[in-house]
């Protein structure tokens, strides 16, 4: 169902009305009042006759409008009844704001899931429950209390009541933005992020999407209708907290480098989002983005009255991934006409106090700058707004002229323009004026470097959309009737590992450079196996049970003569059962030593969130302590394949140190598609682990392989989380 009838609402129930200015029942239809909702509203109360003037009804089902949402202010105890009671009249969704659900451990989810079968049998959609409540600002209709909320083209959704009260107050305060709705996701029993991202999409009056997440239910999802969304309008988002998403798997490396941090704000970013670390940063980036456009050049310039300000901006958009190009000559040439001969004109741009007996020649550097097709945008740092109060109060009027004219040329130019202003908490006429025109002005230096650097972000996303994956797989399309043997042979022998040699033969059906290992089951075969393939050899252990060989001292490297190999078969073993007693050993691997390289890491896993993610990184035994990896949610593409790579601090070593020959990063490349592939191709697998591959001047070697099902019950299409 829509949620057209849920957050447009035309009538409200409010169950739990009250008398008593301090409980939600009453804060609710005080405000409904106060603010003009033009909707029908009933307080629901069988204990009052009437509430602030209007008739109480004992029950929903006797109320004798129509009714399409019921905000729910009763114990949670109650509520499963109440929807009962909703379910009667029709209505269309329900705000439950008790606490007491799913989040305080097994007896609320129970509770929970009675809710959601009530709600279900009734057709109701459900926000919350653990909700602050909701708002359509537009329609005036409040279902939060809270008073004077400024209306604005933001969207707000957030799992936090007091950061919404941070987000609106700062809104209020220190811009002139505001909301089109507000949203409290609570628990997301029912109705999940990216149905409330799907509806602002489509809303007409909102032109950015402003975000605090804690964890989500359906994070493949959400990353899917982002990536539809962000292409129209800006979403800008907050992530908290961290998953137990490497705890479950911490029998693989990938699993215990899998932290939710990583994996998120990697995803977010991929499908466009604009992910925010600092919280005093994220209203002022909704704000920018919401007013501005996007800067699709990456090329920034940096106007300034001072040479502190103008480098430490410098530093921290450089930073920031911004380009801070030089300016063509006959701009430069244009700037020294009417700048002082001691100002810096190729960018940053300093006017060397030009303009402190008029200050409108900001304007007019402004103009010249935002002509120069090397611009996309204009940062203006220093004293503009407080030269009529730092130095003469005639000059005022001079600082206003400037704010109209530099708001007029965001819209001729289509260039963003974005201020920082010491003089900001003093409030100037000016700096009105400059918000007037959607010009975002800030108190802290690093905030406005955020805030148009953000912009910035946005236009290179949109700049490559159509390169970006839609986090789509195609579940089994590209399975090989080979690999859906192997796998099936696993589940029929009860297991859910695969032994090295399947799971490289796995590998090598979808075309990895695989080593041509043999298993032996007696010392005579490993030294038959090592005679025939000449040279050195390694053996590993071979065992379903002893997933990490090293740990088990089950690997012995660079043997060569029969008897060494007996040795080390024997040895083997014997440090196996020494390590776990009661492991299943399928035999000892011979595997031919590889020429040496680089050695990396590839790995997947399923993440609680988003699904099948794959990881990147310096392999050997050193990956859980150096931890330089990178991750992204799958399917990707080549690019993003590429990416990866260069994203870890040691990829500079494939490229060759001292005068090494390059390693072949295409074969790499290729590999991390091919990974991609099978984990699309087998929904079954839940993990693997290549660890380590040696790429190699030219080609690669899979060395050691890993691959980890999921249980039999959970390996239908997808499984549970993708």
């Amino acid at each position: 169902m829509s949620l057209e009838h849920v957050l447009n609402a035309r009538s409200v129930a409010v169950v739990g009305a009250s008398k008593v200015p301090t409980k939600r029942g009453y804060q609710t239809i005080r405000t409904l009042l106060d603010e003009g909702y033009e909707g029908a509203i009933y307080p629901v109360n069988p204990k009052e006759s009437r509430i602030m003037g209007l008739a109480c009804h004992t029950a929903v089902s006797k109320i004798p409008g129509d009714v399409d949402v019921a905000l729910i202010a009763t114990p949670a105890r109650t509520v499963p009844a109440i929807l009962e009671d909703c379910g009667k009249k029709g209505v269309k969704g329900a705000v439950i704001l008790a606490t007491g659900f799913g989040e305080t451990g097994a007896t609320g989810k129970a509770l929970e899931n009675r809710v959601l079968e009530a709600a279900g049998s009734n057709h109701i959609r459900l926000i919350g429950p653990n909700t602050s409540g909701m708002m359509n600002l537009k329609d005036n209709l409040n279902l939060v209390g809270l008073k004077d909320s400024p209306r604005g083209d933001i969207a707000l959704l957030t799992q936090s009541g007091n950061m919404a009260l941070t987000l609106i107050t700062e809104a209020k305060l220190k811009s002139r933005k505001g909301f089109t709705y507000y949203v409290g996701v609570g628990n997301e029993a029912d109705i999940r992020f990216h149905e409330y991202l799907e509806f602002f999409r489509n809303d007409p009056d909102t032109r950015a999407i402003l975000m605090y997440v804690e964890g989500m239910r359906d994070g493949r999802k959400f990353l899917q209708t982002a990536y539809k969304t962000t292409e129209k309008k800006p979403v800008v988002l907050l992530k908290s907290g961290r998953s137990s998403t490497g705890k479950r798997s911490a029998g693989s490396h990938t699993g215990a480098l899998a932290g939710m941090s990583r994996v998120a704000k990697g995803a977010f970013e991929r499908a466009g989002i604009i992910v925010i670390e600092n919280s005093d940063e994220l209203f002022p980036a909704a704000e920018s983005l919401s007013s501005l456009p996007p800067i699709r050049n990456n090329r920034i310039a940096i106007l300034a009255d001072g040479g502190g300000h103008a480098t430490i901006a410098a530093d921290t958009l450089t930073d920031l991934g911004v380009q801070i190009p030089e300016l063509e000559k006959k701009t430069q040439d244009k700037l020294r006409a009417i700048l002082p001969g001691g100002a810096a004109v190729r960018n940053p741009i300093d006017v060397a106090g030009g303009t402190d007996d008029n200050p409108a020649i900001f304007a007019d550097c402004a103009r010249i700058i935002l002509n120069d097709p090397n611009v996309g945008g204009l940062l203006i740092v220093g004293l503009f707004g407080g030269y009529g109060i730092r130095f003469a109060a005639s000059l005022a009027m001079m600082e206003e002229d400037a704010a109209h004219q530099m708001g007029k040329m965001v819209r001729r130019y289509k260039k963003a323009i974005v201020v920082h202003s010491l003089y900001n908490s003093e409030k100037p006429h000016s700096l009105d004026l400059l918000r007037y025109y959607d010009i975002p002005v800030f108190g802290s230096l690093d905030v406005a470097c955020k805030s148009i650097g953000v912009l910035a972000q946005y236009g290179r996303y949109l700049k490559g959309y159509h390169a970006k994956t839609n986090f789509v797989f195609n579940w089994g399309a590209k399975a090989k009737p080979d690999g859906r043997k192997i796998i099936d042979t696993v589940y029929r022998q009860g297991r859910t590992a695969l032994l090295e040699p399947e799971a490289k033969r796995l590998l090598g059906l979808h075309g990895a450079a695989v080593t041509r290992d043999v298993l032996a089951g007696t010392a005579q075969e490993a030294a038959d196996a090592a005679a025939v393939m000449g040279g050195k050899v390694a053996l590993k252990i071979a065992s379903p049970d002893i997933l990490h060989k090293s740990d088990a001292k089950g690997v012995l490297l660079n043997l060569s003569g029969k008897e060494k190999v007996k040795k080390a078969f024997r040895e083997i073993i014997k440090n196996a059962r020494t390590f776990k007693a009661d492991a299943r050993i399928e035999g000892v691997l011979v595997c031919p030593m590889v020429q040496t390289g680089v050695e990396v890491i590839i790995g997947t896993k399923i993440d609680d969130q988003f699904g099948p993610v794959i990881m990147y990184g310096l392999g050997g035994v050193m990956v859980e302590i150096l931890k330089d990896v990178s991750f992204r949610v799958l399917p990707i593409t080549r690019l993003t394949a590429r990416m990866m790579i260069e994203d870890t601090k040691s990829h500079p070593i494939l490229d060759g140190v001292r005068g090494d020959t390059p390693h072949d990063k295409k074969a790499l490349i290729n590999l991390l598609l091919t990974c991609s592939e099978i984990i699309e191709a087998y929904p079954q697998i839940e993990e693997m682990d290549l660890n380590p591959v040696i790429v190699h001047h030219e080609g690669l070697s899979v060395v050691d392989a890993r691959i980890l099902l999921k249980p039999s019950g959970d390996a239908e299409k997808g499984g549970p989380a993708a």
